[in-house]
């Protein structure tokens, strides 16, 4: 069962006192599709019967996401993985095993340049992360969710889709920001590089330690590869928003 439209929820925390803020609950949209996930998905999703080919990390949630929605809609996924095949698999891969997804592993090299093996190359494909036309246009339809006016929403950016698509709806005098949960973002005036703490799929004992507390204040656990990142920026830099602004905080 869909939770569509994903459920707004108010914000109270003294640490971000001034402004109006809500929470954009992606989270609970489905189990097995928490968040981008599903949006990304969404208008990506082959026939029944057919096999569709994508990429993603070890820990990857997109591989994760999609493996489900291969059980859910009745077509075959295969994973192209970074690295090394490793045993036991972790969670996640283990996860998307038990969903029926086929694992092949490709040298970091040959992911940086995304080449597909020849024994997969007739399949369709689906760009790591869910980061295309597509995509973009699933995560456009939050911002159409939402019915409390607002000035700025906030996300994690991975591949930047989410980002994209939720700028591509804005009205004039709102804008979105984006925090990089991943090294090396190009500068760019709508993303915030400052909070990745050591890179994608990094903790540090701090970053652990505000999961903690916005658990034991909200009584949310944030993921901490992407969202626990973004509010703990969206807190730390809380007073350069305006007094009275309205804030939408994407929970993916």
């Amino acid at each position: 069962m869909f939770r569509l439209p994903s459920p707004l929820q108010p914000l109270d925390d003294e640490r971000l006192a001034g402004l109006r803020v809500f929470l954009k609950r992606d989270d609970l949209i489905h189990p097995d599709f928490p968040g981008n996930k599903w949006r990304k998905l969404k208008y990506n999703l082959p026939p029944p019967g057919s096999t569709l080919v994508t990429f993603g990390g070890a820990y990857s949630s997109h591989l994760r996401a999609t493996a489900a929605a291969g059980r859910h809609f009745g077509f075959n996924t295969i994973a192209l993985v970074r690295g090394e095949e490793r045993h036991p698999l972790n969670p996640v891969l283990a996860a998307a095993v038990a969903d029926g997804m086929s694992l092949a592993y490709l040298d970091r090299a040959a992911y940086r340049r995304k080449a597909v093996p020849p024994e997969f190359s007739d399949f369709p494909l689906l760009p790591e992360g869910g980061a295309n036309d597509e995509g973009r246009r699933g995560c456009a339809e939050l911002v159409d969710e939402i019915d409390e006016p607002f000035d700025v929403i906030c996300c994690s950016v991975g591949t930047g889709t989410t980002l994209a698509g939720i700028a591509s709806r804005l009205k004039p005098g709102q804008r979105a920001v984006g925090y990089a949960a991943i090294k090396g973002h190009r500068p760019h005036p709508d993303i915030e590089p400052d909070f990745h703490f050591g890179g994608y799929a990094r903790r540090t004992p701090v970053l652990d330690a505000f999961v903690d507390d916005f658990r034991e204040r909200h009584g949310i656990t944030l993921d901490w590869v992407y969202e626990a990142k973004m509010m703990y920026g969206v807190i730390a830099q809380a007073d350069r928003f305006p007094p009275g602004t309205t804030l939408i905080v994407v929970i993916a």
